[in-house]
Formats: structure tokens, sequence, C-alpha cells
């Protein structure tokens, strides 16, 4: 095995992945004037209807643009020896191996985020603008970004150092050291996400009290769930789309609620959506995934581990002598398939933990509520009802609208 055919592969894989993601939208896209199926006919009235196709061809083109554009850039990157340049500047800037790195992803994260802005404003400002959907100010906007830069540089810039640092010290041996410090990071923001990292975006509130609060309470009790933490984040700030979210596990589980999803649903519409989000607490799906997580983190470290030391593979982008910068840069292009891999297999399983929190609300709870809440919910959001069947398999974290209300309509 050569550099130059590692270099190639690289080329492969990224046009590979290109291709074939285009392949899925596209074959999607024939489906999105298929019949409604009958189950979903009250969802959309002719006119939201429309509108809905209209924002799927909108999304479409757009990623079609944005995707488009991405690869032509990667490649032109790759093929002028952009990571050979990069490495060199980032080496004459600094001596020390870990400053070296952080030059050489510091420039790469600065690049990438002019690049993307644009795209990012367009999405918000002009399509979810004219779709009705977004909320934002260009106030709000702009301190988002800022706002994620400077998360990125300090906590980005930190892990990213640690584990350079952990190399240095052993080696292709690295992994399993990295791979407990990112264990502990996985489980302390699954433990306080919502208190530390979500503040700095949004406002949490506790849900006041009323006919909500009293119902959510009386489910939670029937349910033997202690619940006394319900929390309502201004989502309305940025956007007219609603949601819900379950956090954290032990004495740090809550719930949060958008503001928009009490706004929309009635309150035992809400009830239902809140049953669903027990049901993953109570199916302990939320420990599987945590599980899965660090299982699947220590996996891709110890491969990492073997592209880090390989001068093949640093030589392949340019660079004769193996480094951690790299070696990762290449890691992340040839590791793409196998993540590919673990995502839909991620997918698989979510989905059926999706109809098992389905039937949970359904089975404590009302099945019912919990499908017009689903109807409200894919109508406001313009969400497709006929999405082609490789598309879900692939791409759906949830089942689509049609296969929740075949399985919520069993014996309801």
């Amino acid at each position: 095995m050569t550099s130059d055919f590692i270099f190639y592969l690289i080329v492969g894989l990224i046009l590979a992945d290109f291709l074939f993601d285009l392949y899925v939208s596209l074959l999607n896209a024939k489906h999105f004037n298929d019949p409604v199926p009958e189950i979903l006919s009250d969802v959309y009235d002719d006119k939201e209807y429309e509108k809905s196709q209209a924002y799927k061809r909108q999304q479409l083109y757009f990623g079609l643009i944005n995707s488009g554009f991405s690869l032509l850039l990667i490649l032109s990157f790759i093929f002028l020896n952009g990571f050979e340049w990069l490495h060199h500047f980032s080496s004459s800037q600094f001596n020390h191996p870990i400053l070296i790195s952080l030059v050489f992803f510091g420039v790469l994260f600065g690049a990438s985020f002019i690049i993307n802005l644009p795209f990012s404003y367009y999405q918000t400002f002009v399509i979810e603008e004219k779709f009705g959907f977004n909320r934002s100010t260009k106030k709000v906007f702009w301190l988002d970004q800022l706002k994620s830069i400077a998360l990125t540089i300090i906590v980005g810039g930190l892990v990213l150092a640690l584990i350079n640092w952990f190399y240095l010290l052993l080696a292709d041996n690295f992994w399993w050291l990295a791979w407990l410090f990112t264990a502990v990071i996985i489980v302390f923001m699954n433990l306080f996400y919502s208190k530390l990292i979500v503040p700095i975006f949004n406002k949490l509130k506790p849900l006041e009290e009323g006919d909500l609060r009293h119902k959510i309470e009386v489910y939670a009790e029937k349910e033997d769930f202690n619940l006394d933490k319900i929390n309502v984040i201004d989502g309305s700030k940025r956007s007219s789309k609603a949601n819900a979210y379950f956090s954290g596990f032990g004495s740090q589980k809550q719930v949060t609620l958008y503001d928009t999803l009490i706004e929309k649903l009635t309150p035992d519409e809400v009830v239902a959506v809140l049953a669903h989000e027990v049901g993953h607490y109570k199916k302990k799906h939320i420990i599987f995934n945590l599980m899965m997580a660090l299982i699947t983190t220590g996996l891709t470290f110890y491969i990492l581990s073997f592209f880090i030391i390989s001068p093949i593979i640093s030589q392949a982008l340019g660079v004769e002598e193996p480094n951690f910068h790299i070696g990762l840069i290449a890691f992340s292009f040839i590791y793409a398939p196998v993540n590919t891999i673990l995502g839909i297999l991620r997918n698989i399983i979510s989905r059926k933990f999706e109809y098992q929190a389905d039937n949970f609300a359904k089975e404590t709870f009302s099945g019912t509520h919990l499908m017009n809440a689903l109807k409200k919910l894919s109508r406001d959001s313009l969400s497709n009802l006929t999405p082609h069947s490789l598309n879900v398999f692939l791409n759906y974290s949830h089942p689509s609208l049609l296969q929740r209300f075949r399985n919520l309509r069993q014996n309801v």
C-alpha cells in the first residue's frame, strides 16, 4: 500500500459519499408529490400542503448547492496540497507539537466558519424567514456565532490539546487514555448540559403553576416518576418550530419544553409528548445511548491510533513525518464509511426506541393525544409526509410520521 493509493482512496471516499448522498436526495425528491396516505390526509389542507412542497424543494436545492460547493472546496484543497501547506505554516509559527496542532486546526476551523457563515445566514434569514419559521434577529444570530466560536476555541482547544498531549506521552497507546478522558466529558455533558451549555444560548425557567403543570405532576405521580425539574426554554427567540427533550439521569434528570410547544399544543397533548420522553427514561434508552457512545468512542480512538503513527497516511497528504494533526485529518476521511455504518445502526436502534417511547405514552396516557400532537408539530414544521424508505432507513433517527401513526393506531 503506497501513499498514492491512500491519497486516491481519500478522494474516492469523498466523491463516493457525495454521490451516494446526492442519489438518496434525488430519489427522495421523486416522492415529494406522492399521494398523501389516507391516515395522514388531515395533516395539511391544500394550501399548507403546497407550502410544504415548496419548502421541501427549497431545502433540497439549498442542500445540493451547499454540499456541491463544499465538495469543490475540499477536493481543491487536497489536490493543491493545502494540508501540506497548512502544516508547514503552522510549524513555522511554533516549535511545540501541541501548539502546531492548535494553529493547524484553528486555521481550518476559522476558514470553515467563514465559508459556512453565508450559508447559515441565508438558511436563517431567507429560507426560514420565507416560510415563516424564523424568529431570530440579526443581533441574536451574530451573538450565537460569537458564542459558538468562543465555546469551540475554549472547550475544543482544551480537549484537542489534552488528547494531543496523551499522544506525545504514549504514542500509539494514547487511545485508552484519550478514551477515558473523553468518556468523562461525555458523562459530564449528559448530566450537566442543560445547566452549563443551554443557558449560554437560551433562557430556562421553571414551568409556571397552572393547568399544564398540574396535569404533568398528576401524570408523573401516577407513573412514580420523580419529576421536580420541568423547565421551559425560550425557543421562540429563534424559531417557531417546537420541541421537547429529556436530559440527564438520576438526580440530574429534567424535562425541557419549548415555549413554542406549549403555545401550539393543548395541555393534554403536551403531557402526551412528555409521556413519550418519560418512556425513553423508563425504558433506559438514555443509559443505553450513553453506553453506546462510550463504546463507539473507544473503538474510534483505537482505530485512530493506527493512523496517527503511519508515515504512509501522512505522506498521502504531503507531509513526510507522521504527526497528530495530519493523522487525524486523514483518519476523518478514511473512517467516514465506518462512521456512516455506525450512524445507520444508531438510527435503526433510535427508531426502535421511538416506537417503544410512543407505546409507553399510549399505554400510560393517550395515544390519541400523542397522534394529535405529532400531527400539529408535523404541520407546523412543514415536514415531509412521503419520504422514500431508503432515506428513512439511512437518515431518520425517528420513524416517519406514517410509521408512527400506524404503530400508535394499533389498540388505540
